[in-house]
This record gives C-alpha cells, structure tokens and sequence, in this order.
C-alpha cells in the first residue's frame, strides 16, 4: 500500500481501536498500521500463567461495548484479547488494520503541511494526521546483570512468555516483585515449580477480592443497563482511591493499614513478614492487588531473596545481600517495561527535524497528554501523564480518544507552543508535589531526566477531563492549511 491517508493510526491495542472508532465515526479515512499479525497490544504479548487486569472487568471495558459476559470480576488476559478482537469486528474495523506493518520513519513535511512515513511491509506515505497508539508497556526493561547473557538456561520476560519451557519439577528464579510476578508466582508454584524470587524492594499488596461470576451474575448483567450501572458503581470511588494512591489524608492511612493486615494474615512468619513489609510510602510505587501472593510466598516451594539479582554464574546466581541460590533452571524477568523512553520517540520527527526523543530529553512533556509542542497534527496516547495509579487506563484512553476526534479534520493544522506545554508540564508538578509518588521510593511512575512523574496522571480521572476542556480553550491552535487538502496523492 502507498498514497495518502487522512488519519494514520499505529498500534492495535486499546489505544489504536479506540481512536480508530471515534475517528471513523466522525467521518475520517482511517489506517491503522499494526507491526503484530493481530489486535490486543498489551493483552496479546502477555500472555505468562495467570495473567489478568488489576481494575475491575467493567470498568476495564469500553463505555460504548459493555461485556455482560465476563467470566470473572477481574478478567484474565487472553479473555481481554478476545473481548478486544470482538470489538474490532463489532465496530468493521479489520479493514482498516494493515497486520505486520511497522512504522520506520515519521517526518512533518512543512511544504506539504503532512506526515512523510515509512513502514516495513508497506503503507501509506503520507498522512494529515498522525495519532500514536503504540503503549507504554511495549518495550521490556531488561536489567544489567553481570552474567545474565551467559546464563546456561532459558532466559526471558514476563511480557515473551514461551509456553514451551517446562514449568512442572523446575527451578525457577523470578525477578521482581510488581503485579507481573505477584500474578506469575503463584500460578509456577500451582503447577509444580520452585521458585526463588529476587525482590529488590517489596511491593504494597492489597486483598483483591476476585471471584468468577457465576449464573445468577450473567442474568443480572443481562438486563439492559445493569452494565453501566455496574460501571458507574465501580467508578465511585475515584476520587478515594486516588487520595489513597497519591498519600493523601485519612485514605491513605486506611489503605495502609488495609495492606499491613493483609501482610499479617497471609504472612505468619514475622522475619518474612518484616521482609516482605516495605520501608517507603503507601502508593509510592503501584499498588499491588493480590487474594494469593502472600500466602504463596510464604509456602515451602518459594524462597525469598530480599535483594536484587546481583551476578549470574552458570546456574548460580547471587542477591545483592550475597545470598547464593544454585541449580536454577529458568530465569524469568519480571522487572517491567521503558515506560518513559518509548521506542517510537527516535523516529518520530517533527518541526526543525527534531526527534521526540530529542524533545523529550528533559522528560515527557504534552499538553492534555496528548499534543506535543513542535509536532504538528500529533496525537500521543498512553504517553506523557496518562498512566492512572488509581483506576482502569481505559478511562483516560476514552477520553484521549474523544479529545483527538475534537481536533481532526476540517483541513486545519492542530498545535501547541512551547509555553502552553511549559504550563501543562508546571500543572502536573503542582498536582504531584507532597505526594506518595515522589516521596524517594524509585518507580516506573517516574522520569528519571527529570525527576518528576513522567507517565503518571497526577489527578483525577475529572481533573483529566478538565485539563482537556482547558487546552481545547486556551492552548490548541488550529489553523487552514496553506495547500489543498486533496494534494497528491
């Protein structure tokens, strides 16, 4: 494929279907490039034993696809994928997907007021708009291990599961002790494995209170309305959660005692305890939500090692306490993903040649999350603070999407200037001041460039919405373009 799209959208995920859908229903041409064989983003990579969602099912679904027929209260992965799949074909929208097409290169054209683009496999050359759909949990963190390369055994990612390996009567180290692995540790022990898990700091756990929905819950749920009523229950609480989250008031106490309690009754052994209780602020790093975690790692099939990974020889491997743990069979990473360095940043070039990167050397930085300061006819979802510590991502993604489809089309240029992205990166580090996340605990929340939270939402789901009704009104600039918006095509 080649020519001329009027919206190029890059990613299948949450992100990209969702603009997908609100753009085409406005009337735009749409593309959708998508560098995998299949929809689902982050659901489609991850697919390690007990993958699920940390929000609600029904609040981690779209507003305008309820899903009467979750099969539990937080929904396992691969039951996402598939929801996300119906969507596509609910919505017609596979036609408009081009699979196993990645973009190389994105350059603004200030002649021809559009995005010049390359893929590998083909794809349009040139675009009115350019909206970025590609995720923050994209790229793994890999961590610098001396040894780790030499490893004799198979060594991998939470986020490239290979299902070939055997887990039954294995040695498995894990490392980390976030949601991934708070997930993955119990479902290798269920199957026959010992683990020895490397936690450099640990995590806060809260009960999750999973159940599967049962019969009398698929009538319930069936009845028209039921679901956003469901949805709106769940989205109650916002605005406690995010007190709880950011370590604010009485929310944040209880939650931490919530969390200690927690520890106790899954935890009996108190040097174990003591080890898995962390020394940092409630909500400072993400919160994690677990029925299974404690009680699994205080089980005989798991050892703690209460260090980070520090040398890998042969099957030996040493924490950073100097705790040595031989025979090791399997070394599964655990540790996250470049949420702050997102790998479409280097090819991505907009007014002047500069690269996102290079603009983003400092720190993440957008106006609404979304529009970027020298980037023309750029929109960027699940990038610069768009991450919720609190509740479901979908929730920003709808309105990032609801946002963009405000600004496209008509022929018209959309940008901001820098000022207007200096107040909104100023907004942000305002609203995150005196908070847990920047209270020293080290989080994937953060930008290391610039020491402030670089993904992260530092608000309200409302305080969101707000924020874009203000850039609509004083920071978005839209202006005709100086040639036809027919042009060559």
């Amino acid at each position: 494929m080649s020519g001329h799209a009027e919206v190029v959208v890059v990613g299948a995920g949450f992100a990209g279907v969702l603009a997908a859908i609100e753009l085409r229903e406005a009337g735009h041409e749409v593309v959708v490039v998508e560098r995998a064989d299949r929809v689902g983003g982050t659901w489609r990579e991850n697919v390690y034993p007990g993958v699920a969602c940390d929000v609600p099912s029904h609040l981690y679904s779209l507003e305008r696809h309820p899903n009467p027929a979750w099969s539990a209260e937080f929904a396992p992965g691969a039951e996402i994928a598939a929801y996300l799949d119906a969507v596509v074909d609910r919505e017609g929208l596979r036609d408009a997907i081009r699979f196993g097409t990645e973009m190389t290169d994105a350059a603004w054209d200030p002649v021809s007021q559009r995005w010049r683009l390359a893929f590998s496999g083909g794809g349009p050359d040139t675009a009115d708009a350019l909206v970025l759909g590609c995720g923050r949990l994209s790229q793994p963190r890999i961590p610098d291990v001396p040894g780790l390369s030499s490893f004799p055994g198979p060594v991998g990612h939470t986020a490239r599961w290979d299902e070939t390996e055997p887990v039954a009567g294995s040695r498995i180290a894990v490392v980390g002790t976030g949601s991934s692995a708070a997930q993955l540790v119990p479902e290798l022990v269920r199957s026959g494995a010992e683990v020895v898990l490397f936690q450099r700091s640990p995590a806060w756990v809260l009960p999750r209170g999973d159940r599967p929905y049962d019969a009398r819950d698929a009538e319930r749920f069936a009845v028209p309305g039921a679901v956003a009523r469901e949805r709106a229950r769940l989205a109650a609480g916002d605005d406690e959660r995010f007190a709880a989250r950011s370590g604010r008031g009485t929310a944040s106490a209880r939650a931490r005692r919530a969390a200690l309690a927690h520890l106790a009754a899954g935890v009996p052994d108190r040097a174990l305890r003591r080890a898995l209780t962390p020394a940092y602020a409630f909500g400072c790093k993400r919160v994690v939500l677990s029925d299974t975690f404690y009680p699994t790692v205080a089980g005989d099939a798991v050892t703690l090692e209460a260090s980070a990974l520090a040398s890998v020889a042969g099957r030996r491997l040493v924490g950073a306490s100097g705790g040595v743990h031989d025979r090791i069979d399997r070394i599964v990473l655990a540790t996250g993903f470049e949420t702050t360095r997102q790998a479409y940043a280097d090819i991505v070039r907009g007014e002047g040649g500069l690269t996102l990167a290079e603009h983003w050397k400092d720190g993440m930085s957008a106006v609404a999350s979304t529009l970027v300061a020298g980037f023309p006819n750029l929109f960027v979802m699940n990038g610069p603070h768009s991450a919720l510590p609190h509740a479901s991502s979908l929730l920003v993604l709808e309105q990032q999407a609801a946002f963009i489809r405000r600004m496209i089309g008509g022929g018209v240029v959309v940008r901001v200037d820098a000022d207007a992205e200096a107040r909104a990166s100023a907004d942000v580090a305002a609203r995150a001041a005196g908070t847990a996340w920047l209270a020293g605990c080290g989080s994937w929340y953060l930008d290391d460039r610039s020491g402030g939270v670089g993904v992260l939402w530092p608000g309200t789901v409302a305080d969101m919405a707000a924020a874009m009704a203000d850039a609509e009104r004083s920071a978005v600039s839209r202006t005709e373009r100086s040639v036809l918006t027919g042009g060559s095509r």
